[in-house]
């Protein structure tokens, strides 16, 4: 990752407890669906009177959220953190996870930006986080051993498959090892929180952070489990001090520990020992209240264009696409992401799918029709024209069908496409 001169990363209070009574983080509980079960966990969206994670009192929009940031800036000038740690996963709500760190990153480039995550569907989205410049992702891991992973996850829900036991605890272990390097190889800082349940795998937690340590994680935060009543778990004890002390001293032996954490709420907003979520709680909700701005979650168009001026190219031979945004009269190109390789069938253009989750529409010269489909039924309008970029992005952002540019290009079934086996269906 390129790490943005405006931003001071030794300012997050949950890295360098040296500064935890200087600086504080903000929540944006902008994530309401979570993708696993874990057997200790209940998210209460109302719940007040809890501090824990996976509670908040609302959920925000991405444009709530980014006003809502606004708002305690103001009042609380301290604030060097924005992170989103629910109150599900992130990744299991893409589009406004990746929607707010880029509104935030945009708005306040001095912010620096964090992300709590389950691991299980952060990885096709590495990239695009360290292009917004975040600079700091948790990754909750209770098991490395699936056997005891089947015994902390109710399911794991991959997509519309839902996998239960040893089965799906061994998902989870593989996207989460392969997250967490991927992470590395980005300059990504890595914290590990590992939930600490007794009797479940509070003997298991050396071999987490000796496997951790081989990932070249940065940080490992212990934490006691909060018994949650009506959940599997929830008659179990919490952990006394004096054994999460002795865990600590331990997994100290390989990582340097968080030892200043407050297990803090999907909402939270504060420094670490002086939070004020009470007292932001009234903004937060009259935040949750104002209409949400239409088509904010998916601001850009992907092109498919082998020069950058017209619309030239056929998807399946796209290695690149760029990505384009509406700024004022005018349009700004905004970056440019790498397609998935070819030959991968329909992962290929799941995939794709998935890295274009923050678009509205692709412009293309022409594709096929499982591609067509998969995007469709992802909420990417596809449309097919010739000519100039600008013209197709007029048309988008005036929601306007494109038809009028579309050229004479025949189709792949016609014998039009290049053949240079892309994986035009």
């Amino acid at each position: 990752m390129k790490k943005s001169a405006e931003k001071d990363y030794s300012k997050h209070p949950c890295f360098n407890p040296d500064v935890k009574g200087q600086f504080g983080r903000v929540h944006l509980p902008v994530a309401p669906k979570c993708n696993i079960q874990c057997n200790f966990c209940n998210r209460k969206y109302d719940c007040v009177n809890e501090s824990r994670p996976g509670v908040t009192s609302t959920i925000l929009s991405p444009d709530q959220a980014l006003i809502y940031m606004e708002k305690v800036l103001a009042k609380e000038p301290r604030i060097s953190v924005a992170g989103i740690a629910g109150p599900g996963d992130p990744f299991a709500n893409p589009a406004e996870t990746m929607t707010t760190m880029r509104l935030i990153n945009e708005k306040f480039p001095a912010t620096i930006l964090c992300l709590a995550s389950n691991g299980l569907a952060i990885s096709p989205y590495i990239e695009q986080l360290a292009e917004m410049n975040v600079s700091h992702v948790t990754i909750t891991v209770n098991a490395v051993d699936p056997e005891i992973g089947a015994k902390i996850y109710s399911f794991i829900r991959d997509g519309k498959i839902v996998y239960h036991g040893v089965q799906g605890a061994k998902l989870l272990l593989e996207r989460q090892l392969s997250a967490i390097a991927k992470l590395k190889k980005h300059g990504i800082t890595v914290k590990i929180n590992t939930i600490i349940i007794p009797g479940i795998n509070d003997h298991h937690v050396e071999a987490i952070a000796g496997k951790m340590k081989e990932l070249g994680v940065d940080l490992l935060n212990c934490m006691a489990m909060f018994p949650n009543i009506g959940t599997p778990f929830g008659e179990l004890p919490q952990p006394g001090k004096k054994q999460m002390a002795e865990i600590r001293n331990m997994a100290e032996k390989y990582l340097p520990q968080m030892r200043h954490c407050t297990r803090c709420r999907a909402d939270a907003v504060g420094l670490l020992d002086d939070d004020k979520t009470d007292e932001f709680r009234g903004c937060l909700s009259a935040c949750a209240a104002l209409p949400k701005v239409e088509g904010i979650t998916r601001p850009y168009v992907a092109v498919c264009t082998n020069e950058g001026i017209l619309v030239n190219q056929h998807l399946g031979e796209a290695s690149k696409l760029q990505i384009w945004k509406q700024q004022g009269d005018s349009f700004q190109l905004v970056t440019e992401r790498e397609a998935p390789v070819a030959g991968g069938g329909v992962r290929r253009w799941t995939a794709l799918a998935r890295l274009l989750g923050d678009c509205r529409a692709l412009l293309t010269s022409n594709i096929g029709e499982t591609p067509a489909t998969l995007l469709a039924e992802s909420g990417v309008k596809v449309a097919v024209m010739t000519g100039f970029i600008e013209e197709g992005l007029e048309a988008i952002y005036a929601g306007r069908e494109v038809n009028a540019y579309k050229g004479r290009r025949k189709s792949c079934a016609a014998g039009g496409c290049a053949g240079t086996g892309g994986g035009c269906g």
